[in-house]
């Protein structure tokens, strides 16, 4: 009996182990070796540099899987994110050279130069994979479209406003892009 109770408590011990290794971010486990960026390969984190031109914007977006902490470098930008429902409350404030702020994981954040010259900024995310997703590019631009009902349903306009977005969407973002902000990821 004794080596029965034994065995059974040394599988449970066993077993226990492996609910306590359960990592909520599986994303995390899996190794994106690049050999040409070692500094940051395989550490779960990614570095951005950000150029924005006079009143460049980089529009909203989130980034489904990490946090991100922007840190103004020349320049002042207008930064912000929405909180999630049920208040969807918009918090901003206007950064300058040195200041830092922090967008949540998931959440709908952008950034626009505000003063009178350039602006720049860097941003580390929490994850080597955070992924991006504009939230222009995917409400009026996905392909195939969204139908202009449901958009004008949801947005309460009329449906000839939603198809002329969708049809202004590549031209608008290219212009967004090329003309007023500068992306360069670094790795360093």
């Amino acid at each position: 009996m004794a080596k029965a109770i034994f065995f059974l408590c040394l599988v449970a011990s066993i077993c226990s182990h492996f609910g306590f290794a359960f990592e909520p971010a599986p994303l995390q486990d899996f190794c994106v070796a690049d050999f040409n960026s070692p500094g940051l390969n395989t550490l779960g984190i990614s570095l951005t540099r950000i150029y924005y031109g006079p009143g460049g914007i980089n529009p909203p977006h989130i980034h489904p899987r990490a946090s991100e902490i922007l840190t103004v470098t020349e320049g002042s930008l207008l930064v912000g994110f929405v909180t999630s429902v049920p208040d969807n409350r918009l918090i901003t404030k206007v950064l300058q050279k040195g200041d830092v702020f922090v967008f949540p994981v998931g959440l709908v954040h952008f950034q626009r130069s505000v003063g009178n010259g350039y602006a720049a900024a860097w941003a580390a995310l929490s994850s080597q994979n955070p992924g991006v997703i504009t939230v222009a590019n995917s409400v009026f631009g996905s392909n195939p479209s969204i139908p202009g009902e449901v958009l004008a349903k949801a947005f309460q306009v009329d449906k000839n406003i939603v198809e002329l977005l969708q049809s202004k969407h590549l031209v608008a973002i290219l212009a967004v892009l090329v003309y007023r902000v500068h992306v360069e990821v670094q790795r360093v």
